[in-house]
């Protein structure tokens, strides 16, 4: 591992690591940071659009597949040996699978699963000793809305969110008291191109087209996505507070559904308490 050099004043531009850089959220948190005058090494398993950025020395962008470990604990150690530290990391890369829970095929199953969970497993892993030589550090996991639960349709890209919240959350209790803030981020719909540049369709089941034409009937009807700029803004300012949440909803429409959705769970537990204390 680089040599780590002791924090800058506050003069000196923090470091960000993001991954997912090439589009969509991992862009505009990029594009974010840049415009605060921060410096980010941007990572994608693309970085063509990334590439001949100048923005004056500040950027420095790396092909990056996370499913692969090695390769991920490498951009790690050439990102401090660019700018000799991290202050911001952003697990963000991931993609999308669609399909009912029965349709999914294994290997459509194991794919996702090495991407949204361990690869942000992989960079989590990978940043973590950076971040207690320098006795300070922001990760971020980016999860979805309500990551916990599970809808029709998406279950195995919920699962992968669910995983990547629980690992979050025993990061954040074990890093915590060595000065690494972590924050989990359950974003809304927004405007990344996921559903169509980074998605997956199992192939479908003659069973289940009443349940896939109810959800393309209610996926019409839902209210145009968000800009991810939007969800940018929130992240920065998230990364320069002393005391950060721990996990946020990032949306308006977002946040209402989820708050809907814990108090939907919270009355079916309620309803079976009677039964769940007979448990002994």
């Amino acid at each position: 591992m680089t040599q780590l050099p002791a924090p800058g004043g506050p003069s000196v531009s923090r470091v960000w690591f993001v991954t997912g850089a090439s589009r969509g959220l991992g862009r505009a948190f990029t594009e974010a940071a840049l415009a605060a005058g921060e410096r980010v090494v941007a990572t994608a398993r693309d970085v063509s659009s990334l590439d001949g950025h100048g923005h004056d020395g500040h950027l420095v962008a790396l092909p990056l597949d996370v499913s692969r470990r090695a390769e991920v604990f490498a951009a790690v150690d050439r990102a401090v040996a660019a700018f000799g530290r991290l202050d911001v990391v952003v697990n963000n890369a991931g993609q999308l699978v669609l399909g009912m829970v029965e349709e999914t095929t294994e290997e459509q199953a194991r794919d996702h699963f090495d991407v949204n969970f361990f690869g942000a497993l992989w960079v989590t892993q990978a940043v973590l000793p950076v971040l207690r030589a320098q006795g300070a550090g922001h990760l971020f996991q980016v999860t979805a809305m309500g990551a916990g639960g599970g809808s029709a349709g998406s279950g195995i890209y919920s699962a992968g969110k669910a995983a990547l919240s629980a690992m979050g959350e025993a990061a954040a209790a074990e890093a915590g008291p060595l000065g690494i803030h972590v924050t989990l981020l359950e974003p809304g719909a927004y405007d990344t191109g996921l559903g169509h540049l980074g998605s997956t369709v199992a192939p479908p089941h003659p069973a289940y087209d009443g349940v896939r034409a109810a959800l393309e009937a209610s996926w019409a009807e839902s209210p145009p996505p968000a800009s991810p700029a939007a969800a940018a803004k929130v992240v920065l300012e998230i990364s320069r507070m002393d005391s950060p949440p721990r996990r946020i909803v990032l949306g308006d429409r977002a946040w209402d559904e989820v708050v809907a959705g814990q108090r939907d769970r919270l009355r079916e537990y309620t309803d079976g308490e009677q039964l769940s204390r007979r448990g002994g």
